[in-house]
């Protein structure tokens, strides 16, 4: 995430899977500063994968402790923008 209308893109999806299938996500951060999102629930690794996927962005994870953290860049074009 390298700006506020990449943060908003995964906000508004993560907002949108939460309201449309209660129970899958209980609470979620969105931080461009860190370039971090946070997700808890039940919602599976894939499909909260998938749902930001869906905005144009990269997702890269890597496991920190029993932890899965995910960073995102914006992607045009095929590039990654950083």
């Amino acid at each position: 995430m390298t700006c506020g209308g990449c943060s908003g893109a995964i906000n508004r999806a993560l907002t949108k899977f939460r309201d449309s299938e209660p129970g899958k996500i209980d609470s979620f951060d969105v931080n461009l500063e860190n370039q971090r999102v946070v997700v808890t629930g039940a919602a599976d690794y894939d499909t909260v994968l998938e749902k930001i996927k869906k905005t144009g962005k990269e997702v890269r994870w890597r496991f920190v402790g029993e932890h899965i953290r995910l960073t995102t860049s914006q992607v045009r074009s095929g590039k990654v923008v950083t």
